[in-house]
């Protein structure tokens, strides 16, 4: 396959080739796209190299000298994509279609969108001859949906040396546009929640499946499943979610603003949550721990009733949180029934994000639309962020798109992704001015 070699000066062009490379992970198969990007930063003049754990599935690092006035700024991104087995999409989802100007395919907005952007801006200053404050050091990762063991994981802890007094970076995911009662929201990510990964045995009585046992294992099952489904974790009101809903409330009309504030005192919070029902569905993990069972082990045979029964759980810790403490809570939602273990856990967030850039950022959006209201963005999942944070790199989710109505952000990963051509150029003149005035 060889996509249309675009134009340096067209992101547009640019993200319809990237999204021609099927990097869908699992397998990844990213070489061919990042060789292709190589070529492109070399015919601007910008050297680049790869580094690999596997050779197939490298990482392309580049570095464009600044003039020594700031710390280097690290942009990032993965160029691997969800796979699409299973959907049904109106235009081939690595076709990069381009249909009454909007691009279409997987990635358009994961984050191959992202990556056009932020590859349109570097060739833009190349172009227009601009040397930043700093130094940039770019790096396009492989693997981000299934870890980023191959990606960002193994740079952070194979070649930290390349991010050297790196202060701030700016990835995914944030300065898209939300539309919340007719206002443009443009929410910039700061902080994300803390992966870790639970199990839980559960034990009882076992024997023969012709003589029932009440109260054993399988009970005890259910009435976990019944805890975590009904009640909810303790209320964690983080600094950085205060000062998120507080930005939103400030902006909204007085009923909104009204609803809104109670969430943030923890005595009334579950109340709230429960009476704005699904308009509180993406606030209320961002206010507390929580637990998923992802699967459950109750054995092979189909004649003996399991003695033993084991749950995996995927936790997502809010900022400041441990693991330690989500197993604490666990036990006390549903006592008696579960010894828990950690099996995976890395290191938590901060709960006060650095916001230094944070006005930089804020600038550059409302020099573009001067009524949005940017605010700081905590997110439920988790990104490349978190290995970066160990090197002490606050990261900010800034890759700019002026989204209409009937395309958000719920796109991202789902049937018919797309993005409009002209939120890909908003995003390049947004970031552009961005990175211009960093100092």
């Amino acid at each position: 396959m060889n996509p249309l070699t675009p134009a340096a000066s067209d992101p547009v062009e640019l993200l319809r080739s990237l999204i021609r490379f099927d990097t869908s992970n699992p397998p990844g198969r990213e070489r061919a796209c990042l060789e292709w990007v190589a070529e492109l930063l070399a015919t601007a003049g910008i050297p680049s190299s790869f580094l690999a754990r596997d050779p197939e599935r490298p990482n392309l690092i580049a570095r464009i000298p600044g003039r020594g006035a700031a710390p280097p700024l690290l942009l990032y991104g993965h160029i691997d994509v969800a796979p699409t087995s299973g959907q049904q999409w109106a235009h081939d989802p690595f076709g990069g279609d381009l249909v009454d100007g909007v691009v279409w395919g997987r990635g358009a907005l994961d984050m191959k969108g992202g990556i056009a952007i932020l590859l349109g801006a570097i060739l833009d200053l190349q172009a227009q001859g601009v040397q930043t404050a700093g130094d940039i050091v770019v790096a396009l990762m492989s693997d981000e949906e299934a870890g980023s063991d191959l990606g960002a994981s193994f740079l952070v802890e194979a070649h930290a040396d390349l991010f050297e007094d790196v202060r701030f970076a700016i990835s995914e995911v944030g300065g898209f546009t939300q539309l919340v009662a007719g206002r443009e929201f443009y929410p910039i990510q700061v902080a994300e929640k803390t992966p870790c990964r639970l199990r839980g045995t559960i034990r009882g009585p076992g024997g023969h499946a012709s003589t029932p046992a009440r109260g054993g294992a399988p009970a005890k099952l259910a009435a976990l499943l019944r805890a975590l489904d009904r009640k909810r974790l303790p209320v964690h009101i983080t600094p950085i979610v205060r000062e998120m809903l507080g930005a939103m409330a400030d902006a909204l009309p007085l009923p909104q603003r009204t609803a809104l504030r109670p969430l943030l005192v923890p005595r009334l919070t579950n109340g709230v949550v429960r009476l704005l029902g699904k308009d509180a569905a993406d606030l209320d993990p961002l206010l507390r721990n929580t637990a998923v069972i992802v699967s459950i082990n109750t054995g092979d045979a189909t004649n003996v009733i399991p003695g033993v029964i084991t749950v995996d759980v995927d936790g997502r810790l809010v900022p400041g949180q441990t693991a330690s403490d989500l197993v604490l809570e666990l036990a006390q939602l549903a006592p008696g029934i579960a010894t828990w273990d950690i099996v995976r856990e890395e290191p938590t967030t901060p709960s006060a994000p650095d916001l230094t850039l944070f006005p930089v950022l804020i600038d550059a959006l409302r020099r573009a639309v001067p009524h949005a209201t940017p605010f700081p963005l905590v997110i439920p999942g988790a990104s490349d962020a978190r290995f970066f944070a160990r090197l002490g790199i606050q990261t900010y989710g800034f890759l700019p798109m002026r989204l209409p109505p009937g395309i958000t952000m719920n796109l991202i990963h789902a049937p018919d992704e797309r993005v409009p051509a002209d939120a890909i150029e908003f995003g390049v003149r947004v970031l552009a001015d961005a990175l211009s005035r960093y100092a």
